[in-house]
Parts: C-alpha cells; structure tokens; sequence
C-alpha cells in the first residue's frame, strides 16, 4: 500500500505490486496525482481499477480527467456513482460499474462494506493483493459498525480514520453546523473513537495500523498518535512490540510504501 494523499485537502490510495493494483479514491488534480504516482515508482499501467468511497471532493476530485486520460475503469456504489455524474465528476468517456459487494481486478479482489457519513452511499473498501494479503481503508465513517469492524479484524494492514480531537473541534472556529455534522453518527471518527478499537483488531492478527484523514485544523498527528497509543498502552499492548502505528502524512514524500 502507498498512501499518496490523506486528509481535508484529497485522499487517494494505490494497493497492489508493482505490476498490478488499484487506486482508491482519486480526491487531488490527475497532476497531482501523477506527480505522486511516479514519485513513489508506481506504473500508471499497473493501475487496473478506482474505487471511489463517496462523492465528496476530496475522494474524487482528479477523477474525471485521471481515468479518461488513463483510460482506468472507475468503480463505485450506486448511490455514489449517481451523485458523481450530477456533481460533473464523470464523463460519457469513463466506463464506470457499480460494486455492490465484491469483484476481481486482475488477480485482485476487491470487497466494498457501507459506512455512514454524509454522502449518497458511502462505503469502504478491503483489497486483496495476487499474494494473499488483504488491506482495509476504513475513513470517513461517523461511528464504527460491525461490518467495518469484520473488514479491519481480517486485515494485515489498514487505515483507520482518526479524524479530530473532540475538543479542538469544538473549541475551534468551525460553524455550529459544521461542528454537530462531524460529531454526528454520519460524520468523521474523533481520536478517542478510533483509539477504542483498534486493540480488538490487533488481538485478530491485524498488526500494521495506519490513522487517517486527520483533520489539519481539529487535529495534530502527534495527539492522534498518542491518543491510541495510550490507549493501547491500557490494555497491555506496546507499540513495536505487539503493533506497529503511524500517522498517514498529508501528502506522500516517496518513502511511504507500506508494503
């Protein structure tokens, strides 16, 4: 996995090998995402598929000209792909398909699994790699549901939103509305709901754990960091011992390759 951007400013994810993988989400310009992709020695070609989670800009932004320049399939829900087409993220050129529960990219697979946020019909997906492996990126959910929980509990690596801390949002400059919608059931995960669970998936095997979409103005990646540490500290479980954690950065430098 190569996270290429993660946060407020786009999100976008290339899991694979070098000869084949997928992207999921497409939320920067396709020059930024071109810049990231070759930056991190990836293969434009090898790219076999996108995986949108939901229409909001910083998941699909770059779609548009990305997949009908590349000439790459773009997957989504169908709630997802009907709201993309009213927003002007898709055109007549792009073949689009609707996942409704899994399908096989190459030697891949790929399983969607629904999460409540704010959008039409917002999902997360976990992606099998042609080794065997399996990694899960599960953000923008406003609380975690056992069918997210199934997915992470399976995984060998994954990306767990961490979005805000709950008193930097709200004692932030944000809108009364815009503060409740984050903090709702179909908003983003704060650092003490993230923290909560993820001792559960690391007792499962799931043991390479990234945070994401950590929020530039609710949110500092060393308190995220330290606020699940600590609480997997609580329960006897020691980072580089028992797991490894960081925090996905904004933007990838070319040294993020996962694995």
């Amino acid at each position: 996995m190569v996270p290429l951007f993660s946060g407020s400013k786009g999100n976008s994810y290339y899991i694979g090998s070098s000869g084949e993988g997928v992207l999921i989400d497409a939320g920067r310009s396709c020059k930024q995402l071109e810049e990231k992709i070759a930056l991190n020695g990836i293969n434009i070609n090898s790219i076999g598929a996108i995986f949108i989670t939901h229409e909001h800009v910083d998941h699909c932004q770059g779609v548009r000209v990305f997949a009908k320049r590349h000439g790459i399939k773009v997957y989504a829900s169908a709630g997802t792909l009907s709201a993309m087409e009213e927003k002007g993220y898709l055109s007549p050129e792009i073949v689009t398909d609707v996942i409704t529960d899994e399908i096989s990219v190459g030697n891949m697979k790929v399983v969607r699994c629904d999460t409540p946020h704010d959008a039409r019909e917002s999902c997360c997906y976990q992606v099998f790699t042609s080794d065997g492996r399996r990694a899960t990126v599960a953000t923008d959910l406003g609380v975690m549901t056992d069918g997210v929980r199934e997915l992470l509990k399976t995984s060998d690596f994954s990306v767990v939103e961490s979005n805000h801390d709950v008193l930097m949002l709200k004692n932030g400059y944000y809108p009364p509305m815009t503060k409740a919608r984050i903090l709702s059931d179909r908003g983003h995960l704060s650092n003490d709901a993230c923290a909560a669970e993820l001792a559960e998936f690391i007792r499962c095997g799931n043991f390479r754990l990234m945070l994401g979409h950590i929020s530039e103005n609710n949110n500092i990646p060393e308190l995220a960091l330290n606020t699940s540490i600590s609480a997997l500290k609580n329960v006897g479980m020691k980072q580089g011992l028992d797991f490894t954690l960081a925090a996905v950065p904004p933007e990838s430098d070319g040294t993020s390759v996962i694995f």
